[in-house]
C-alpha cells in the first residue's frame, strides 16, 4: 500500500469517519481524517490527498468555505459528502472548485466509485499521461504503481509524489518550485533541500547507476525532467 492514493476525509461526525475510513482502506486507499475546517488545512501538508471528502457542516468554519483555501493549498480533487440536498448548495460547491457532490446517505460502492473519477479526473485534468515507462521502469500513475518487469519498486508517498510529477510530463523541465508546490505545503516551498533528499532516494531505487542517473535527470538550477521514456 505503499504508493496508494490518500484520501482526507473532512467531518466532524464520528461515525461517518469510521465508516469512510473503514470502506476506503478496505478499497485499498490511505487515509487520512480531519474533524473541523482548521485540521483539515494542518493535515492536508501533511497527509498530500490525493482526494479530499468534505462535509459541508463543519463546527468552525462553512464546507463552502473552505474549498478556495483548500484549492490554493492542493491539487487535490475535491468531493462533497453532505446532508445538504438543495440545488444551491450543489452548484456553489461545484463552482467553487469542488468536482462532485454526494449526498448523505450515501451508498459506499457508488461513493468509491465517485473517488475513483474523480482520481482519474485530476491525472488527466491538464492533459498529463496516465503511465509511461522509462528505461523499463512503468509509472502507473492511476494504479499508482512503479514497476520493473514483474517486480514492484516500492516509494515513500513522497517519493511517488515527486516521480508522479515528472512522469506525467516526460522529457519536461519540471521547475524546483512546482515540484516543492505539489508535493510539500507552501511552508517548505524555498527549502529545496527536502526535494534533494527524496531525489537521492528515488534515484537508488530506480537507477542502475545513481551516480550518472538516466531516468531522473537533473536540469542545473532549474529542475528535473524524467528521460527515456519508451514510445
Amino acid at each position: 500500500m505503499s504508493n496508494a492514493a490518500t484520501i482526507l476525509v473532512v467531518d466532524d461526525e464520528p461515525h461517518i469517519r469510521r465508516l469512510l475510513n473503514g470502506t476506503l482502506e478496505r478499497a485499498g486507499y490511505r487515509v487520512a481524517e480531519a474533524a473541523s475546517g482548521r485540521q483539515a488545512l494542518e493535515v492536508l501538508g501533511e497527509a498530500l490527498p490525493d482526494v479530499v471528502l468534505l462535509d459541508l457542516g463543519l463546527p468552525d468554519r462553512d464546507g463552502l468555505e473552505l474549498i478556495p483555501a483548500i484549492r490554493k493549498q492542493s491539487k487535490a480533487a475535491i468531493l462533497i459528502v453532505s446532508a445538504r440536498d438543495a440545488t444551491e448548495h450543489k452548484v456553489t460547491a461545484l463552482d467553487l472548485g469542488a468536482v462532485d457532490y454526494v449526498t448523505k446517505p450515501f451508498d459506499t460502492e457508488e461513493l468509491l466509485a465517485r473517488v475513483r473519477a474523480a482520481l482519474r479526473g485530476r491525472i488527466g485534468a491538464d492533459g498529463g499521461k496516465a503511465s509511461v515507462t522509462a528505461h523499463g521502469v512503468t509509472f502507473d500513475l492511476l494504479d499508482r504503481r512503479v514497476m520493473r518487469g514483474d517486480e514492484e519498486i516500492h516509494l515513500t508517498p513522497k517519493e511517488f509524489a515527486v516521480i508522479a510529477e515528472l512522469a506525467r510530463f516526460p522529457g519536461r523541465v519540471i521547475t524546483h518550485q512546482q515540484l516543492l508546490s505539489a508535493v510539500w505545503s507552501h511552508d517548505y516551498e524555498r527549502h529545496i533541500e527536502y526535494l534533494r533528499v527524496v531525489i537521492r532516494n528515488i534515484r537508488q531505487k530506480l537507477e542502475a547507476d545513481p551516480a550518472q542517473p538516466a531516468i531522473v535527470v537533473n536540469e542545473l538550477g532549474v529542475g528535473y525532467r524524467l528521460m527515456g521514456v519508451e514510445n
